[in-house]
């Protein structure tokens, strides 16, 4: 079984997010960028209220655009 191209870490939740809440990874990626002074689980609370995202989901894009915005 060939594992390239396969997703890991916060990224492999990204197909089932895309598929549940039904928008694009970067919408969610563009939405975790416009909080600015708020820290990690300040977002994932913001978008599990406002967006009702669960926490998995929440936590695994807020892991990835903080990692990227850390690069």
């Amino acid at each position: 079984m060939a594992t390239e191209g396969k997703l890991k870490g916060p990224a492999s939740y990204f197909p089932s997010i895309e598929k549940q809440y039904g928008k694009p990874i970067n919408h969610w990626l563009e939405l975790v960028d416009k909080q600015d002074g708020l820290k990690h689980m300040e977002i994932v609370a913001w978008l599990k209220s406002e967006h009702g995202l669960g926490h998995g989901h929440a936590n695994a894009i807020v892991a990835h655009a903080l990692a990227q915005k850390n690069k």
